[in-house]
């Protein structure tokens, strides 16, 4: 069983931003996430995108503001339950609630914050018959453990970052790559279609374009697919491995059924306080959330989460005083045991 302070369901930019302002505050937390990695949308779908409304960031990759985030928590030690959705939720008295993983995961904690994004990622599947035969037998939506394509044939299907890049990193890794895509352009960063370009004229991607794949084939395991080039009849290449990479698609997922107000797939909460959702000791921030005047910004999560960790804190801390502090004057101490503060100033006469 996995205990902290705060449990927080969503690994994004404002999850983890929760993360800092909750160790300011010497609150542990603990991060559940779908995704196999930490970064959330940023991660996942435009890592090397640029975002140009960061504060102090005229602008930063999505892949890079996550590796600062990253960085952020570090010295608060936070803990990590990935790829594994929350599936239920019990309040086991008065101070505890208990969240089960759709893995059977079981969590302990005093407060829960919400900040799904979008809600639960599900990859966009391929419309073909059988799919679900092959799921996890060679036809995979996420790259978890690239090791696991070590010397083997591998199909990767799609036409944005993930695909290039999943293509670009297993050409190192597998024994054959091969990029399939329906339209004979790109729509990633530049510095990734060169990439594929030139591994391309290097022999190490094989790239069919416009393509579609149209079936799979093999006896209890993914054994070849079937593409079909731009109006040509359909050929087979054999395969070890099929990677559809279209997108993600968002849902709420079961956190729709654990009783909150829901309006057009978001949770309502309050706004004018702290971020709380109708159950008490449930918080929800981010994109996950709704209320009048609502604005779906990265910047907009980092300030709700700041104000749920000072709800959570008087929660936790009843009759407890808390005195805000600027970071610049009281630094930063991680649970690890080190310490950020600012230069102290030198008290010296001048003659």
């Amino acid at each position: 069983m996995i205990t902290t302070d705060i449990l927080i369901i969503g690994a994004g930019p404002t999850g983890l931003f929760a993360v800092f302002e909750a160790g300011l505050l010497k609150m542990k937390c603990h991060i559940i996430d779908a995704l196999p990695q930490p970064g959330g949308q940023l991660a996942e779908l435009y890592p090397k995108k640029p975002i140009f409304d960061i504060p102090g960031y005229p602008s930063v990759n999505a892949g890079e503001l996550v590796d600062n985030l990253m960085e952020q928590i570090k010295q608060f030690q936070p803990g990590f339950t990935l790829g594994e959705t929350a599936v239920s939720y019990t309040k086991v008295d008065e101070e505890w609630f208990e969240v089960i993983t759709n893995k059977g995961t079981v969590h302990r904690c005093k407060a829960i914050a919400i900040a799904g994004g979008l809600g639960t990622f599900e990859p966009r599947k391929p419309t073909m018959e059988n799919i679900a035969d092959y799921e996890e037998k060679g036809l995979e939506y996420f790259v978890k453990e690239p090791e696991h394509f070590r010397n083997k044939k591998v199909v990767i299907a799609g036409g944005g970052d993930s695909a290039l890049d999943w293509s670009v990193f297993l050409s190192n890794v597998a024994s054959e790559v091969t990029l399939i895509h329906r339209r004979n352009e790109f729509r990633g960063a530049l510095d990734s279609v060169e990439k594929v370009q030139d591994l391309k004229n290097q022999g190490k991607i094989k790239l069919i374009t416009p393509a579609e794949v149209t079936a799979i084939k093999g006896d209890g395991k993914v054994e070849a697919i079937t593409v079909a080039v731009d109006g040509q009849e359909a050929y087979d290449i054999e395969t070890d491995y099929f990677i559809p990479l279209f997108g993600l698609t968002p849902k709420l997922g079961e956190i729709g059924n654990w009783g909150l107000n829901i309006e057009k797939n978001a949770i309502v909460v309050n706004n004018s306080l702290d971020y709380q959702t109708n159950i008490d000791g449930i918080y929800a921030i981010g994109d996950i959330n709704t209320y009048p005047g609502k604005l779906k910004l990265i910047l907009c999560g980092f300030h709700e989460a700041t104000l749920m960790c000072q709800s959570v804190y008087n929660r936790l801390n009843p009759g407890k005083k808390f005195v805000l502090k600027y970071t610049t004057v009281s630094g930063v101490d991680g649970f690890d045991g080190s310490r950020k503060e600012a230069e102290k100033a030198v008290v010296k006469k001048i003659d």
